[in-house]
């Protein structure tokens, strides 16, 4: 790397935060999942978004490309640089601030870095709701929530992370600061820019702060787990529960019975909820203000469901310890996944409609090309998005490996065959880019290109991510 911007970038965020050591660098070259490794030619960690404009128009002016990162929690390959060792990685873990909290206007302005569980818990001091929620809740942060438009388990109730939020703070490829941090829920004055920041995984911008949208508080609570013999019941009592819980309904995940036999081996603690084991079971919950009684309402729908033959058993949580009980179930799927060996995750949207026969059709078909490969699937039913993960044959993660491409290709094609997304939640990254492109048309690739040549024409946010270079 050229010493003269070396020296540019210290003189801007302080020697101690441009790391260049191996040793310093490697957590920042590797993604969550250990597969994804790069090399990076610096860390920088600017604390504010004055600094981080400086190192993106240092970096600008060097032709050096950046990779913004914030809790490196994702599973794609996004936030990690590739192996050249030419760019430079753009830390936002040090964007810490909470600039303002509107509980009139049920407004709350962040920065990039703040952990999602802390910008959840600061809307709760307020007596209102954030409502994005993931499993990583602990160490993703909104900037990289914002960056890949983050789903979740409350999809289906409040949408995803582009729903949530009303204004932005971009620093854009030259190193000028767009500041669109306005709290309006109308303004129809151009083109909704916010919108094409949140999803674009870095290539067109760095997010550096948001306004984010809260809500009412959702103190009441009904979960239940219940046990359905397949696929097609769980989608049938999906309508069930909407039908008797209308807007209350926050929550209705999928387990696999695969999945939830790995948290069972795996979670210390963990019991099976269910009488009698059966192929799927649902996590359902229902969410309401403070006072309201929910409990009616969940039981309406599950003795419905149980006349009609859609449910076998459902256990109900009676107190906070056994709901927290019965969200570990759900929650601990991916740690139980990985702690088992090797994982091929796919990260897929289906009609709802069409959901059930998908995964009828695709089990068969991945279990022709590694016999023996366990299903791990789970996910957010209200929406269409199921984790289709794949586990090794016990003991043999070899034979994984060597049939990834041909299995993702399997489960992908099937997917676009039935009129669905290759990624509903997780963003494409490096890992999934090149498989997104071949499924869109010409046009609608055109038109992602000229927005990326427009914002950034010399290609140096985050370049191989999301969207891969023409001829690519």
């Amino acid at each position: 790397m050229d010493d003269a911007l070396l020296e540019r970038l210290r003189a801007a965020l302080g020697t101690e935060h441009v790391l260049t050591a191996d040793a310093d660098v490697a957590p920042y070259a590797v993604d969550w999942t250990g597969q994804h490794r790069g090399r990076p030619a610096a860390v920088v960690r600017p604390r504010t978004t004055a600094e981080v404009a400086e190192a993106v128009r240092a970096c600008h002016e060097a032709g050096v490309p950046v990779v913004p990162q914030g809790g490196n929690t994702g599973l794609v390959a996004g936030g990690v640089p590739d192996a050249s060792g030419t760019e430079v990685v753009l830390s936002l873990g040090r964007l810490r601030a909470v600039r303002d909290l509107d509980v009139v206007a049920g407004t709350l302005t962040v920065e990039a870095g703040v952990v999602l569980a802390d910008v959840q818990a600061a809307a709760a001091g307020a007596g209102r709701l954030f409502p994005l929620s993931l499993g990583s809740e602990g160490s993703c942060t909104i900037g990289g929530n914002l960056a890949t438009n983050a789903g979740g388990t409350a999809v289906l109730r409040y949408g995803m992370t582009r729903d949530l939020v009303l204004g932005l703070e971009v620093v854009l490829p030259d190193g000028r600061v767009w500041d669109g941090l306005r709290g309006l829920r109308k303004d129809n004055t151009g083109y909704d820019l916010a919108r094409l920041f949140v999803g674009s995984e870095g290539t067109l911008g760095i997010i550096t702060a948001a306004v984010l949208r809260l809500l009412p508080a959702t103190p009441a609570r009904a979960t239940a787990w219940v046990a359905v013999p397949d696929a097609g019941s769980a989608v049938a009592l999906l309508d069930v529960v909407q039908r008797r819980a209308g807007v209350h309904l926050s929550t209705f995940e999928l387990v696999s019975r695969t999945a939830l036999d790995l948290v069972l081996s795996h979670l210390p603690g963990a019991a099976d909820p269910s009488r009698e084991p059966t192929p799927w079971a649902v996590l359902v919950e229902l969410a309401g203000a403070e006072g309201t009684d929910l409990d009616p309402e969940l039981e309406d729908a599950l003795a419905e469901a149980v006349e009609t033959g859609l449910v076998r058993d459902a256990a109900v949580a009676g107190s906070p310890a056994q709901r927290a009980a019965l969200w570990a179930l759900r929650e601990g799927i991916s740690e139980a996944q990985r702690a088992e060996g090797a994982t091929l995750k796919h990260d897929v949207t289906l009609p709802i409609g069409d959901l059930a026969a998908w995964v009828e059709r695709v089990g068969p078909v991945v279990q022709e090309i590694l016999p023996g490969v366990r299903l791990v699937t789970y996910g957010h039913v209200g929406d269409g998005n199921l984790h289709y993960n794949l586990s090794a044959p016990p003991g043999d993660d070899g034979a994984l490996r060597s049939h990834a491409a041909e299995l993702t290709a399997a489960v992908l094609d099937s997917v676009a065959a039935a009129g669905g997304s290759i990624s509903a939640e997780h963003g494409l990254g490096r890992t999934r880019a090149a498989a997104a492109a071949s499924y869109k048309s010409d046009v609608e690739l055109d038109l992602m290109r000229a927005v990326k040549a427009a914002l950034d024409p010399a290609g140096l946010m985050n370049p191989g991510v999301l969207l891969p270079p023409a001829g690519g």
